[in-house]
């Protein structure tokens, strides 16, 4: 796979994974994991992070 290729995959994959983050914001969606509920800060945490991955890899792409 050509480096070009590899970078858009990433960053569509992390780009979805952080406008899933988004959307539990907005919609207030539960996430449990083995019985333990998930705080907001832990998806805003990812949010913020999933988001700059699939910025760099946007980037690194061009």
């Amino acid at each position: 796979m050509k480096q070009k290729t590899f970078n858009r995959v990433a960053g569509d994959v992390f780009l979805v994974v952080a406008v899933l983050h988004l959307c539990r914001f907005v919609f207030r969606w539960d996430a449990v994991i083995g019985g333990w509920v998930v705080p907001m800060w832990v998806s805003a945490l990812a949010l913020v992070l999933a988001g700059y991955l699939a910025l760099a890899a946007f980037r690194l792409r061009t």
